[in-house]
């Protein structure tokens, strides 16, 4: 009798694991466990918010003072503080410009016109970008006497990241107003302007990650001659002050990280825990997104765990056992799967536990932790799709790819846990998210394909799933070149798609839409310049250092 060849254990099996780089912030954050805001900080925050209340208000009367109050309380990061105030107030000036049509020549110039097109569109306000017509000339062109006017060009570059399709005269602003401030030397503008405008020409305020955009625009604000003190002092004090609430929430994640011992247990992953966190962060930073941050900021981890052990460590076999398993939430599975998936599965399970009893605390609904694990077996299903793609060296069609890439991106999973822990959350917005809007999806799909532009040349050098770059080319028989053309435009159409979607969904609270606004941006900044800040913490050190460790100085003279 011939005896079977017995299983190859799991110690036999050949893995396409890589030698992530391990984290470089160790235990950083720990230090952070115990702040907490001393009380004349708390009593400081509210006599400044007070006076900044009353300048609001005492320029209720001229309209541009009022856009350019509420540009600067944007750009300061301390907008949140005053939304009832502001929502008011654009409201207002949105109906002056819908039942004055003279408004647009006896209001200002192309600076006023292009900051009140900007700031009632991200309000969600219509307003046609006809408004502009005036400032062409009789050949149809934009009329070169407006070139001089650089604040107008500078208010009408960040404008033109707001159209939506068929708005031609929003593709001519553009290219007029980036090559007039591409030609701006430094002798030519003061040293506040020429700051504003090369960084705008690097991230439109638009696209930019609002955290990011604040801590740059408090260091050069007091470059502005007009600048106000009483704001500056504000926005410095109230940064730093969530800055000592989001190193708190960071110090909680890492304590429990290390607890867990991912590191030794499951050695393939990578450790990212402050990587993680950037990404709640950039969807709000606001004190009342707190629970969801901290949360958020776990999930994150586990998602990265999940991804590399679907990535670089599981068999198929091992996968499919471990896919059906999250489907049924069910210990008695995984058995027979080595001991380090079982750490994974047991880490989500535990997570599940805490946000459960977290919703209790707090007087939530369950029904979110439902949503949630809908949308994890949703992410773990789209990862197998891919292993087995891999496995069988298939490289679907680019259409093919991008269907199962919005699962993939991972960002459907983190916009339902971070809205569905949120203030907002109720069944109606829960079911509307996981119905695949628009706006979702165009956010999901932009994630994906900024994410494989930025990685396919590191992944293609192991064993590893066709990106979007490999299926472009060969479903369209082009060049790698050409395929990253293709790929950029169709990340251009889907921010119109957000754009046009952020006009629609009145339905929808304003920062719910803001929160997932925020997914595209942070994901074009995370994988910008063909580069991977997640996975390469190195590229995102500088970024985490002035967000989540050096506090802005204040000086007592002020």
């Amino acid at each position: 009798m011939t005896l079977a060849a017995p299983s190859p254990t799991h110690a036999d099996i050949t893995r396409p694991c890589v030698n992530f780089p391990p984290s470089i912030w160790g235990d950083v954050f720990l230090q952070y466990d115990s702040e907490s805001l001393e009380i004349n900080m708390k009593k400081q925050i509210q006599i400044q918010k007070e006076e900044v209340r009353k300048i609001f208000l005492s320029s209720k009367n001229n309209i541009a003072q009022k856009l350019n109050f509420i540009d600067s309380l944007q750009r300061l990061g301390i907008s949140y503080h005053f939304e009832r105030e502001m929502d008011e107030t654009l409201e207002q000036i949105h109906n002056s410009f819908t039942n004055n049509k003279e408004i647009t020549s006896t209001e200002g110039g192309l600076h006023f016109l292009a900051l009140a097109f900007r700031l009632l569109r991200q309000k969600g306000h219509h307003i046609s970008s006809d408004i502009f017509k005036k400032f062409k000339n009789n050949k149809g062109n934009f009329n070169e006497k407006v070139s001089k006017d650089v604040q107008g060009m500078w208010s009408l570059y960040e404008a033109t990241h707001l159209k939506i399709r068929g708005e031609d005269i929003l593709d001519e602003a553009f290219d007029f107003a980036h090559a007039q401030l591409n030609s701006k030397t430094t002798n030519q503008l003061s040293p506040f302007l020429y700051a504003q405008i090369s960084q705008c020409l690097r991230t439109p305020l638009y696209k930019g990650v609002p955290r990011l955009e604040t801590r740059c625009y408090i260091s050069s604000y007091e470059e502005d001659p007009s600048h106000s003190k009483v704001l500056l002092n504000f926005a410095k004090l109230d940064f730093n002050i969530l800055q000592k609430m989001h190193q708190k929430e960071l110090a909680d994640i890492t304590k429990w990280w290390k607890k867990s011992d991912f590191a030794t247990k499951v050695p393939y992953a990578r450790d990212r825990v402050v990587e993680a966190y950037f990404w709640p962060l950039a969807m709000s930073y606001e004190p009342k997104y707190s629970f969801s941050r901290k949360m958020v900021g776990k999930l994150v981890t586990c998602i990265s765990l999940l991804d590399d052990t679907y990535d670089a460590y599981g068999t198929v076999e091992e996968l499919e056992i471990f896919t059906q398993a999250i489907e049924r939430w069910d210990f008695s599975l995984i058995q027979s799967l080595p001991e380090c998936m079982k750490v994974v599965f047991k880490t989500v399970v535990e997570l599940w536990d805490e946000i459960e009893m977290m919703l209790i605390e707090n007087g939530k609904s369950n029904l979110v932790l439902q949503y949630i694990k809908q949308a994890f077996y949703k992410l773990a299903r789209s990862y197998l799709v891919e292993t087995k793609w891999c496995n069988e060296g298939f490289i679907p069609t680019y259409d093919e790819y991008k269907a199962n890439g919005l699962i993939s991106s991972t960002i459907p999973l983190s916009i339902i846990s971070f809205n569905g822990l949120g203030e907002f959350s109720n069944k109606e917005l829960l079911d509307w998210i996981f119905s695949d809007p628009t706006i979702v999806n165009a956010v999901s799909a932009i994630g994906r394909l900024a994410d494989d532009v930025s990685s396919h040349k590191f992944e293609q050098q192991r064993v590893h799933v066709a990106s979007a770059v490999e299926c472009c080319m060969k479903q369209y028989n082009i060049s790698q070149e050409e395929a990253y053309k293709l790929i950029n435009k169709d990340i251009e159409d889907y921010w119109m798609d957000i754009n046009e979607e952020c006009l629609k969904l009145d339905r929808i609270p304003r920062t719910v839409l803001d929160c997932i606004l925020n997914v595209a941006r942070v994901t074009e900044f995370t994988y910008e310049n063909y580069e991977d800040k997640y996975t390469n913490a190195e590229l995102l050190k500088d970024y985490v250092v002035a967000l989540l460790v050096d506090p802005i100085s204040i000086e007592q003279h002020e």
